[in-house]
């Protein structure tokens, strides 16, 4: 039967983009907006956390691989570089958000727990954060973990001055002690060998909460 000329027939369809064929998948650069952003911090945050992962289980030394965090984040490596283009940059950001937590910790706990209490878990979190911090110092350059830490140093104060005030108002902390005490005592934590750290790093943060404690 002849095809009106006025309804032609079925049109083949246009060819699928090269990406969408070989996976099923629109390239990123097709995709909404809302879906890019999305997919963009849930990517970063793969890296970040890899590369914490990375740094607390490195040896004394070891450089950081951007191709392996990229791997054990599940992103490529051109990804990676969008997020953090040195790894300088990729440093930075584990060391800002690790501070971020903890400052926002010591109120959480303050808030669930006893003053006591609460400087004794955030040691616990203190514990995770100076082994990743040591890694990120082997692996920056002087110039650049000082002006990390003159950025971190100051909030790290406060939120530790939050937790002793908390126990000299109760009277469960020593009133002769302040932030600046804690932060010179803890800082042995850089001295640690690495074989030493899973029994020794928490048990000295105990007997340094135990001087804290006021005596009954």
């Amino acid at each position: 039967m002849p095809t009106d000329p006025g309804h032609p027939g079925p049109q083949p369809e246009p060819p699928a983009h090269p990406e969408t064929a070989a996976t099923g998948h629109l390239p990123a650069d097709r995709l909404p907006a809302d879906r890019r952003r999305s997919d963009a911090v849930r990517n970063r945050a793969r890296i970040v956390a890899a590369a914490r992962d990375a740094l607390a289980g490195a040896a004394p030394g070891e450089e950081l691989r951007l191709n392996a965090v990229a791997k054990a984040a599940g992103v490529g490596q051109g990804t990676l570089y969008r997020h953090f283009a040195t790894r300088e940059e990729l440093l930075a950001e584990v060391h800002r958000q690790d501070v971020a937590e903890l400052v926002e910790e010591a109120d959480a706990l303050l808030a669930a727990h006893p003053p006591v209490e609460a400087l004794g878990r955030w040691f616990d979190r203190l514990t995770a954060y100076a082994r990743v911090k040591r890694g990120v110092l082997a692996a920056l350059e002087p110039r650049a973990w000082n002006a990390l830490a003159a950025r971190s140093h100051g909030t790290l104060t406060e939120a530790i001055e939050r937790l002793l005030a908390a126990g000299r108002a109760d009277g469960s902390i020593r009133a002769d002690v302040d932030a600046r005490d804690v932060i010179v005592l803890i800082a042995y934590l850089a001295r640690l060998e690495e074989s030493e750290w899973p029994t020794r790093a928490r048990h000295l943060l105990d007997v340094l909460l135990n001087g804290l404690r006021t005596r009954p």
